[in-house]
This record gives C-alpha cells, structure tokens and sequence, in this order.
C-alpha cells in the first residue's frame, strides 16, 4: 500500500525581498507566519501499519526550525532573497539527505499564498 505522510510546522520571521524594486510593498521589511508542509510518501510497512512515525518527520525539521524561527530570514545561509519558493528549495535541499522518502514541501506564507516544491 503506498501512502503519502503530511507533517506540518509553523515558524514566524520577518524577511524583506530585496531583489524588487524599492517601490514594491515587499522590498520593505515585514514578518510573516509561515507554515511548512513536509510530505513523505512511500510503501506503508504492513507489519508496522506505517510508513514513518510523524516524530520521526519532526526530529529532522526541527534544526532546520530552529534557525528559522524568530529570525530574520535574510541573516540565513543561504536565505539571501527569501521568496517562498527559495525557501521550500533550501528546506528540501537539506531535509532531503536525512528524509529519503520526502516528496513535497509546501511553504505558505499567508492563508491564501503557498509554493509547493517537489524537488530538483
């Protein structure tokens, strides 16, 4: 049986994109609550009943949490022009070694605004 795993997690931080130009609302300095989607899919263990424990999932999110949470995004490796799509690539690029099966992330940056990435 193949299934699909959805694990979600909430980080606030306050970002600017400073590639727009300067009369655009987001060049200007403003926070954001994001939510991260991390999605893992695969065969379901038929002895276990599961693919992965969400704890699992968790433990491997929360160094990446950790450095983005109450930050300012721009500050982070990497982040340098946090749009939403950079920032579920840098999520992916290094939950991907230690979550094999990771297939999606989502990051949303508003209740109406998400960027799905599924990978390079």
């Amino acid at each position: 049986m193949q299934v699909e795993l959805r694990k979600t997690f909430q980080f606030e931080a306050a970002h600017l994109l400073p590639r727009l130009p300067e009369s655009h609302k987001c060049r200007r300095l403003h926070g954001h609550s994001f939510q991260v989607e991390v999605v893992i899919a695969g065969p379901c263990d038929p002895e276990l009943g599961w693919l992965m424990d969400y704890a699992e999932i968790a433990e491997k999110f929360k160094p990446l949490w950790e450095q983005l949470d109450h930050r300012y995004l721009n500050d982070v490796p990497g982040l340098e022009n946090p749009t939403s799509e950079n920032i579920a690539a840098w999520i992916w690029t290094r939950l991907k070694p230690s979550l094999p099966l990771l297939s999606e992330v989502v990051v949303a940056e508003t209740c109406t605004a998400r960027c799905v990435y599924r990978g390079a």
